[in-house]
């Protein structure tokens, strides 16, 4: 399995993560229901075979499935917890210090463990309200006082809409950022991963596979394209073509869906740094001048 250095953190992560969502959602029409007896069986064993085969960093919520995703998990860490970075999220909308705290801790419970690798403020789009609460109304004074008690290790954060996070790079004590960059969702590129690469932190990106959009709207334009290129494949290889991003996050139910994502991860070299992909119009007059 490849590794990376995930930012200023000194973590070596896999360079793909298991995303926890699918552990906490039903999903009917593929037949996936992790709240039922053998979908909770799978569940668990997709999350050994992963580690099995060397995908050692694992992102989940307590907002998945009320808990259920941290709940699955924390099965497999009750006896592989030292194989394992561990990353997970906390709410900060009208919660202080002790209520960021409290939620930790339940955490903890739900994942078998006495400590977290990565506690991330589970964010969309972060006004400057919202800023201004998380870096002085108290959450995250709490996760610092958790992390010098050695219950977590460090604090991230989560941001659908990146430009938003840029203004939380001001802040040492944050060193991972989660953030929605894909295929078709491509603003990171033009503020958010350039500063966050200065500023040498932790970037790994949710919705790397678009969640499906992509490929559901392109069953409609451009039939032809699936059976002619897999798209998830194109997606994943977007996302480990950016030498900025240290590991896209991939959600995988069954175990083939883990052996699919590492053989293309073992299979793929970029052949091309995407960080440097012209994406305004000028810059990509200029690019095709030049070639």
């Amino acid at each position: 399995m490849k590794k990376i250095t995930l930012g200023r953190t000194g973590l070596s992560v896999s360079r793909i993560a298991l995303g926890g969502y699918p552990f906490g959602g039903v999903n009917r029409a593929n037949d996936w229901d992790p709240w039922s007896a053998a979908g909770r069986a799978t569940a668990i064993g997709t999350v050994n075979y992963a580690l099995d085969n060397g995908i050692n960093y694992i992102d989940t919520a307590p907002a998945y499935g009320e808990g259920n995703s941290e709940r699955i998990i924390g099965e497999v860490m009750k006896t592989r917890r030292a194989e394992t970075v561990l990353a997970t999220k906390v709410r900060w909308e009208g919660m202080g210090k002790q209520a960021t705290i409290d939620s930790v801790h339940e955490s903890l419970k739900r994942l078998n463990t006495d400590r977290l690798d990565i506690v991330q403020f589970h964010g969309g789009m972060f006004t400057a309200e919202q800023y201004q609460h998380i870096v002085k109304g108290g959450p995250l004074e709490g996760l610092m006082e958790l992390k010098q008690k050695g219950e977590i290790g460090f604090i991230g954060l989560t941001a659908e809409e990146p430009w938003t996070a840029i203004q939380f790079l001001a802040h040492p004590e944050i060193d991972v950022y989660q953030v929605a960059y894909n295929f078709i969702y491509q603003h990171a590129a033009k503020h958010f991963l350039i500063d966050g690469a200065k500023a040498e932190v932790g970037i790994v990106t949710m919705r790397t596979m678009t969640s499906g959009i992509f490929q559901r709207a392109a069953r409609t334009l451009a039939p032809e394209w699936q059976p002619a290129h897999d798209l998830f494949q194109v997606c994943l290889e977007f996302a480990l073509s950016d030498s900025r991003v240290h590991a896209p996050i991939v959600g995988m139910r069954w175990p083939h869906e883990v052996d699919k994502n590492i053989e293309l991860l073992e299979r793929f070299t970029p052949a091309f740094d995407l960080a440097a992909l012209p994406r305004m119009t000028a810059d990509v007059y200029k690019a095709e001048d030049s070639e």
